[in-house]
């Protein structure tokens, strides 16, 4: 079916444009996030046997999920800048190649250091494509319009966990033993496997922008260029250099508060599966279910709220509440899981997930509403990149406390009083007019 046949009717022309441009572009960005997460959390599935297997310590496994950001954060800012020279295309296909390929050898870990390695590859390569795609979607749409394409883009982190919990489960399941190999490493090269032969057809599915893209009208891309020239010329104050970014104190504040989301987030996609363990759940594909549902939440919310800042213009106070909700949701799931409470302790997943996940469409309006140029280019990596920290911090501090207290529970409040620093610092901190 062609994308005319599905635009709304009688519209205008610049809405039938961007309708057009939704459909091109999103789905396949979303299918690219969603591969991203699935081989980047798939460790957390895999861990359930993966551990015993190779006989690895909690705190070996924690390490090895939290090193990932190290690679990701020596190599974002690199990768941004070099999207800069050869385009989107060229960039999101190499990112995404190279990242699939290091999953698939993953399968063939057995020490730690193997494990370490091959996990800071992981974060090495797919370094650059969060920020990547989001300067790439300021080139299609203009700031009234892009937190609800980002809460498109950004929910495939959610639909990860929808699909990825039970396809990972299954595949522990029923592929064990095949070839010799165990399920653990079958995760590890199917969903890699996908990921390489996904990022290859970006040379066909993505055109660098609207004036290159053969599947818009004359008039189509006329009316899509004047309002993202209006909109450049609406935010013209905004900083355009280095130095503009690293003296502005709003970029160190908005780097604390994704800093607190990303621990919050990571927790729970690294750790999740631990936790529903922890419940008396064993069986992968069980838990696997668990998390799928627990994920839902997330997908939803994360276009409500993208759609709802879109509408009131507004991303300060969204994007605050949300964090607030995931944290608050977070430090009840430690509490009742130290319980034992079975089903309060799901639900409170649950919204944590929901909260937290939906914080992160709408937060990154705030640093493109700061900069422009080669500024946001490197902001959006340079916050990406430092912030991302968190995620080699949480996993780590979360295995060591599992290891060291038996249970999760103590380390998920800890987490979450981390995570709701980050509202604070939104609702106190952080000036809505820089």
């Amino acid at each position: 079916m062609s994308i005319a046949a599905v635009l709304p009717q009688q519209k205008p022309v610049v809405e039938q444009a961007f309708w057009k441009i939704t459909l091109r572009l999103m789905p396949y960005l979303a299918l690219l996030w969603c591969l991203a997460w699935l081989d980047r959390v798939n460790i957390g599935f895999a861990k359930l046997t993966m551990l015993g297997d190779l006989q690895f310590s909690e705190a070996i496994y924690g390490v090895g999920a939290g090193v990932f950001f190290l690679g990701y954060f020596l190599f974002e800012v690199p990768s941004n800048m070099l999207l800069q020279k050869i385009g989107a295309r060229k960039t999101l296909m190499r990112i995404t190649i190279g990242w699939g390929t290091v999953c698939m050898a993953m399968m063939f870990v057995t020490t730690p250091w193997q494990f370490y390695m091959l996990r800071f590859l992981l974060g090495a390569f797919e370094a650059g494509f969060q920020p990547g795609v989001i300067i790439y979607l300021t080139l299609w749409y203009p700031a009234h319009r892009r937190a609800h394409a980002l809460g498109l883009f950004t929910s495939a982190t959610a639909v990860s966990g929808i699909v990825g919990g039970p396809l990972a489960g299954y595949i522990m399941t029923g592929l064990a033993g095949t070839n010799g190999w165990t399920g653990w490493q079958w995760v590890f090269l199917l969903e890699g496997a996908v990921t390489v032969l996904a990022g290859a057809a970006a040379w066909w599915v993505l055109s660098e922008k609207p004036q290159d893209a053969k599947w818009l009208s004359q008039d189509e891309k006329a009316a899509v260029i004047h309002e993202l020239d209006a909109d450049k010329r609406a935010f013209s104050a905004r900083g355009q250099s280095l130095r503009d970014l690293l003296v502005n104190p709003n970029f160190w504040l908005l780097t604390g508060v994704y800093f607190c989301l990303v621990a919050g987030y990571a927790t729970v996609n690294f750790f999740g599966p631990t936790a529903i363990r922890e419940l008396g759940f064993t069986a992968p594909t069980t838990i696997g279910w668990i998390i799928s549902a627990c994920s839902v939440g997330g997908a939803v919310f994360q276009i409500l709220i993208g759609k709802r800042s879109d509408k009131h213009k507004e991303v300060h106070f969204h994007t605050a509440f949300a964090i607030a909700f995931g944290a608050i949701s977070l430090a009840l799931m430690g509490v009742f899981l130290g319980q034992g409470n079975v089903y309060v302790t799901i639900a409170c997943l649950f919204l944590a997930i929901s909260g937290t996940a939906s914080a992160f469409p709408v937060f990154w309006q705030m640093p493109l509403a700061l900069f422009t140029g080669s500024a946001a280019v490197i902001g959006v990596a340079a916050i990406n990149s430092i912030a991302n920290l968190a995620g080699f911090f949480a996993p780590t501090f979360l295995g060591f406390m599992k290891q060291t207290t038996g249970t999760l529970s103590g380390g998920l409040l800890a987490i979450a009083a981390v995570e709701f620093c980050g509202a604070l610092l939104i609702v106190f901190a952080l000036k809505r007019k820089p």
